[in-house]
């Protein structure tokens, strides 16, 4: 919990006080919080209370509500595009097209599986976090010290902490020696935070300034406590981490929004249309009432694309497939178009903007400021003169400079941290800061520290500083290093302190996390160092540290935003080093930033309001990251998260894409997301947005081809009953031209490249649907074309005195050819006749798998009497057929070239 527990003190059990009423957690003292949980705060509390207090509230453990895994299945049946596909199913069983009614129904059952595993991999981010409050600790009991499993604490135990233990609930400190703890998992932030156990009088801090308070899943990385459980279970900061994730519900993606309204909206036109023609040719009396039924009913069936749901996932597949192959593991089909349609791409610094490898930046020195080079924790750099212009062109010689030679000896010396290089990258065993010093002398040595210690006094938050005995340059020194202010209290009478506090001043004004190295010799015979010892030392110098942006995490932030898309940075780090990385990294013209306090003042109406004014959100809590992604979906956009830790997990859900990174990112981060970045590369996500206005294409192209080509089925049937004549087209015929369009011509789209400048355009408008007005005119006409020119061909043939047959096998053959032609048009942008038209080379191909099927059908006895085909010579069955399909492609390139160079120019 954030500020308070909700147990209650009084003899009440319906007793609560106004929170404002309260002093918050951090502010009391050992005295009232022992007055507040009714503990002892030396003994802990009796069996007997633990045994009371645990009946009333519980045993700390996350639940998860469980629902029937039969119940989940059903549910995924319960949406609009499975309605249609059902009806479609139905109509196509009926009229014995036993063929289509199988492929629609076995579509049905590949979408609810698809969502009940979506449902259960939700289910599975619950469990990872209930398991995280799995440990073992010592309490004290009825004055006793004992070992316990964390399910048995209750609120008001004395919990001890040492370095390695977990925590196992949320606790008040009320003693801290040097105890440091590792809080990233819901911060974020890679360093340990140092604990203190007095009390904090600011009412108002966020999770990462709490120093006196301690939470459960986070891990002690040094030092010793002791602590008062003060929130157990769903009541702990994990546990409404946990809540918020089970209250996220899951929403359609933009693109299956758009398919669900696209094909409730064909079905009414399609039925109305129905209904219209079977009372106009009721009243015509053309046809018999049960043919005219017939032939209604093949109208629907021939104008419902029910190719499309199969078109989609097979594109969506095989934009899967790619982003596999780039190391992008992609959870759900749709998702992986959702990134291409994102305005908005959320993420998190530590590791995934920056290198998550705290680096000296900058070297201070009594006489000049140097910019150290290199990246990381690689070995590779030195230092550069920072505004000496005097000597900006010189090599500088570091080992002639006897503050610098200190300053790198000191940094060697003090140093226990060593770097090892595994798996392909850098791996730290020590402290951050201590990573950033020995990397720091290795920049400058070309070797590892080799520490020659004699006594060491550790880190402790009381005094901001370490210090070390060591054998250095044939002398016996006493090194010191911490908190600037603090070393500067400590040298001698010749330090230029408005010289240093200036520094200092510059270097946190830049980000920098600022590091004070001071030495002093001491006595040959000296074996230890006592705290009085620390004085009269000698400044050499200061080093800034931070954790170094990512070089190709600039250049992506710089595509997204030539995309049109934002980037925006949330992090639990300081308001100010966040801002820092972000003008390094170029996060927009203009950085302004916001903490998590000041997003808690405001109401959800006023941050909805305010979002998008701001690109920089700090010191943010898990509360905060899924609110910031709840307002700028309010604004309508499209959101994507990126998120490693468990404090990500409510926002990863919430946003319209979550994004988890596959190395460092925790499971309940993964398990989340949409979308997993295997090698933790933030320029992944760029590719992921190019492949996703690929797919998104792609699937335009496809739905593009399919309805003019389907309406033109249904209206070959309108026309005929309107004109009174014969269908020109058997029912068997139309079914043949659904079933080899699905498995041929129709996933030529599949393999049609990105087009020129894709991530040049803006993001596409999820409220526009997936069809222009122009496309909607298209569709119209190209329809009309198509099928008039089959009937045109049926009419002409029979009035000449040819057999029906043969009529019908010519219209056929237009119809097939119209779709061919109309797919070279639908291709791309570009004029048919160009360097692009063999760029698709699989498009050739499975046209050619197209006419081998079509001489089949045509010149095959047994195919002949299943499709009321016959033999046709090369004039009515290919030439005709051909010059048709050239009138389509010459029409539409009109429209196209009109379209793209006259209506859309500006």
């Amino acid at each position: 919990m954030l500020e308070d527990s909700n147990y209650k003190t009084t003899d009440d059990p319906d007793a609560t006080e106004p929170p404002d009423a309260k002093p918050q957690l951090w502010q009391l003292t050992e005295s009232e919080l022992g007055k507040k949980y009714q503990t002892d705060t030396e003994k802990g509390l009796s069996s007997a209370e633990v045994k009371k207090r645990m009946d009333r509230n519980g045993r700390n453990e996350l639940e998860t509500k469980k629902t029937s895994k039969f119940i989940q299945f059903i549910k995924q049946f319960n949406n609009s595009i499975i309605y249609i596909l059902a009806a479609a199913a139905i109509m196509t069983f009926l009229m014995h097209r036993y063929s289509d009614s199988t492929v629609i129904g076995l579509v049905i059952i590949a979408n609810a599986i698809i969502g009940y595993i979506q449902e259960q991999q939700a289910g599975n981010a619950l469990e990872k976090i209930r398991e995280m409050l799995v440990s073992k600790n010592f309490v004290f009991r009825n004055g006793e010290k004992l070992e316990i499993d964390a399910r048995e604490l209750v609120v008001g135990d004395l919990v001890n902490l040492e370095a390695g233990d977990a925590v196992p609930a949320d606790l008040r400190l009320i003693s801290a020696d040097n105890l440091s703890v590792q809080e990233s998992i819901l911060t974020g932030e890679t360093n340990p935070v140092e604990k203190i156990e007095e009390a904090i009088p600011d009412s108002k801090l966020p999770l990462a300034e709490r120093q006196n308070m301690v939470y459960a899943s986070t891990a002690v990385t040094s030092g010793s406590g002791l602590g008062i459980v003060v929130a157990t279970a769903s009541d702990t900061e994990i546990g409404q981490i946990q809540d918020s994730v089970e209250s996220v519900k899951e929403k359609p993606t933009p693109l299956m929004r758009n398919l669900n309204s696209l094909g409730f909206g064909l079905s009414v036109a399609i039925l109305i249309a129905a209904v219209a023609l079977f009372i106009i040719g009721y009243f015509l009396d053309t046809y018999s009432l049960p043919t005219l039924l017939i032939a209604v009913i093949t109208m629907v069936v021939g104008s419902m694309p029910e190719g499309l749901p199969a078109s989609t996932s097979v594109v969506l597949a095989m934009g899967t497939r790619k982003m596999t192959k780039r190391n992008v593991i992609v959870k759900s089909l749709p998702a992986v178009e959702t990134l291409g349609a994102v305005d908005i791409v959320n993420t998190d610094k530590t590791g995934t903007l920056t290198k998550n490898e705290m680096t000296v930046k900058q070297v201070v020195t009594p006489d000049h400021t140097f910019d150290v080079t290199g990246v990381g924790y690689d070995a590779d750099g030195g230092v550069d003169f920072t505004g000496d212009l005097e000597l900006s062109d010189q090599k500088y010689d570091w080992q002639k400079d006897s503050n610098m030679k200190w300053l790198i000896d000191i940094a060697g010396q003090t140093t226990d941290a060593q770097l090892h290089f595994e798996n392909n990258r850098w791996e730290l065993n020590g402290e951050p800061t201590d990573g950033a010093l020995t990397t720091l002398y290795r920049k400058m040595t070309g070797k590892d520290p080799e520490v020659d210690e004699i006594d060491s006094l550790p880190f402790d938050s009381a005094f901001r500083y370490s210090a070390r005995l060591a054998s250095l340059n044939d002398q016996r020194v006493l090194m010191v290093k911490g908190s600037p202010s603090t070393i500067l209290s400590y040298t001698n009478s010749n330090t230029d302190q408005d010289y240093w506090n200036q520094k200092i001043k510059e270097l946190s004004s830049s980000g920098l996390r600022v590091v004070a190295l001071a030495y002093k010799p001491v006595a040959p015979d000296m074996e230890d160092i006592q705290t009085d010892q620390i004085s009269n030392l000698t400044m050499a110098g200061m080093v800034g540290i931070i954790d170094p942006p990512r070089e190709e995490a600039r250049k992506s932030i710089h595509e997204l935003r030539m995309a049109g898309i934002k980037v925006k940075m949330i992090t639990g780090d300081h308001p100010d080093t966040a801002s820092a990385i972000a003008k390094k990294l170029d996060l927009d013209s203009v950085i302004s930033a916001i903490t998590g306090p000041e997003i808690d003042a405001m109401s959800d109406e006023e941050l909805n309001e305010k979002i998008d004014d701001y690109n920089v959100f700090a010191r943010t809590t898990p509360a905060n990251k899924l609110r910031i992604v709840q307002a700028q979906q309010a604004n309508d956009h499209v959101v994507s998260m990126t998120g490693d830790g468990v404090n990500d997990a409510p926002a990863l859900k919430q946003a319209d894409i979550g994004v988890a990174m596959g190395i460092k990112g925790t499971e309940v981060a993964k398990e989340s997301a949409n979308m997993v970045l295997a090698d933790d590369d933030f320029s992944d996500i760029v590719v992921a947005v190019r492949e996703g206005r690929h797919v998104f294409d792609n699937i335009r192209k496809t739905i593009r081809f399919l309805l003019p080509t389907s309406f033109a089925e249904g209206l070959i049937v309108v026309i005929s009953i309107l004109l009174g004549q014969d269908l020109p087209l058997y029912p068997a015929q139309l079914l043949w031209i659904n079933m080899v369009s699905a498995l041929t011509i129709q996933f030529a789209f599949i393999f049609e490249p990105p087009e020129n400048g894709i991530m040049a355009r803006g993001p596409r408008n999820v409220k526009a649907g997936l069809l222009t007005k122009l496309d909607t005119f298209e569709i119209v006409y190209v329809s009309l074309l198509i099928s008039g020119l089959g009937i045109w061909a049926f009419d002409f043939l029979t009035g000449k005195g040819m057999p029906e047959v043969i009529g019908s096998t010519m219209a056929l053959n237009i119809i097939i050819f119209g779709k061919i032609f109309y797919l070279f048009n639908l291709r791309n942008d570009h004029p048919v006749i160009s360097k692009y038209f063999f760029q698709n080379k699989m498009a050739f191909y499975i046209i050619g798998i197209l006419i081998v099927l079509q001489l089949g059908i045509i010149y095959l006895p047994f195919m002949q009497s299943i499709f009321h085909t016959t033999n046709i010579n090369l004039w009515y069955g290919w030439i005709i057929p051909i010059i048709a399909g050239v009138i389509i492609l010459i029409v539409t390139e009109i429209g196209k070239f009109i379209r793209f160079h006259m209506l859309q120019k500006d």
